[in-house]
């Protein structure tokens, strides 16, 4: 379960673009507050227009966050740069041929994100994503060794340096 900070009151979130996998349900507070988040509104004023208490909404937004349903506004996510698709396409075009650049698009758009903004931490998700679509396993193995090699060596060493 997600840890939510003790100052949720005046915290924002918003809905999440990510595509849904997996099956999961929503009781009647979970949908009301699901309703309620517009990315502006604070989860205080949120919590006192439902009438729950901060603890209570504490687990609701936990809850809604472990279902990757809600997102916090205003955090700044750390995102790949372009050398990083670069050798991605390289990389791929390698393994399958031209093809790679849709796919690779289609896969960042399967994770829900855009190639400007794509997130550092779904680095390595993507290269599995994308080695799925390699059909010969000598090929489809340089590929994912190769990109986790350029993934722990310039994409994991930036984050523990930002």
């Amino acid at each position: 379960m997600a840890t939510v900070s003790s100052d949720l009151s005046r915290r924002v979130f918003k809905r999440t673009n990510c595509k849904m996998e997996g099956e999961f349900s929503l009781d009647g507070q979970m949908l009301s507050a699901l309703m309620e988040l517009d990315g502006k509104k604070t989860m205080g004023a949120i919590a006192d227009r439902m009438g729950l208490d901060m603890k209570a909404m504490q687990a609701l937004v936990s809850r809604l966050i472990d279902i990757k349903l809600i997102e916090p506004v205003g955090e700044t996510v750390a995102t790949v740069n372009g050398a990083f698709f670069d050798y991605l396409r390289h990389q791929l075009s390698t393994a399958v041929g031209p093809i790679a650049t849709i796919l690779i698009e289609d896969g960042v758009n399967d994770i829900g994100h855009t190639l400007s903004k794509f997130p550092r931490k779904h680095a390595a998700e993507l290269v599995e994503l994308l080695s799925r679509d390699i059909q010969r396993e000598d090929k489809r193995n340089l590929f994912k060794k190769n990109m986790l090699k350029y993934i722990n060596e310039n994409v994991i060493t930036r984050i523990k340096n930002d």
